[in-house]
């Protein structure tokens, strides 16, 4: 049966690539935005994130976050979005998966160390406030979520190959040591991750080439 999803943030890079993987597939996608869709989407909710409310994502499949901001004075927004959309779908069967960061991925076997300790202090800001509104979703077990961090290097503009390869909490590589994804791949890994009814509930994994 066809999946019903809505993707949040659904103008941005990620969200129309999503969008347009997801309706390819034969999905019934809505786009979430707060201005005209521009997406591939079928249907479209044109609201602030904040003011949507549990009537607007009654039902879904999966609702999909794609939602970024850079603005220094708005990095918490990580975590209240993220809260405001969680608290939505609480206690349904509705899957609540995010496009992560790959700032929080550990970097060693115990798992005290994470790629973002490596970042200049300039760039910090972001894979902190994703990782902390990542551990506040861990503590929840009212809500089916998961969160997929991309590669160390997330190609926007990458090449759309087909493939990519599924790992964990980890921070890993390819056999030359690099870690990279395109936001095309990516979209695929999220695509099948919706499309397989929730194979890493309540869990955070990973995607690279």
């Amino acid at each position: 049966m066809s999946k019903n999803i809505a993707v949040v943030a659904a103008n941005g890079k990620a969200g129309r690539l999503i969008v347009a993987e997801a309706v390819n597939r034969g999905m019934d996608v809505t786009a979430v935005v707060r201005s005209e869709n521009k997406t591939a989407a079928q249907h479209a909710i044109i609201k602030d994130l904040y003011n949507l409310t549990a009537d607007d994502l009654a039902g879904f499949d999966a609702v999909v976050s794609a939602f970024g901001v850079f603005d220094p004075a708005k990095f918490d927004e990580y975590g209240t979005s993220l809260k405001h959309l969680a608290d939505l779908v609480s206690g349904t069967d509705t899957c609540l998966l995010v496009v992560g960061g790959a700032g929080s991925l550990y970097t060693n076997k115990e798992h005290t160390a994470q790629l973002s300790d490596t970042f200049p202090e300039e760039i910090k800001g972001v894979p902190l406030a994703m990782g902390k509104a990542l551990d506040a979703l861990r503590g929840r077990d009212d809500v089916h979520w998961t969160y997929i961090s991309p590669a160390g290097d997330f190609q926007a503009d990458g090449e759309r190959t087909g493939h990519y390869v599924l790992a964990g909490e980890d921070y890993t590589t390819d056999k030359d040591g690099k870690s990279a994804i395109s936001y095309a791949d990516y979209a695929i890994a999220m695509v099948d991750e919706i499309e397989t009814d929730r194979p890493h509930d309540r869990e955070r994994i990973s995607v690279r080439w």
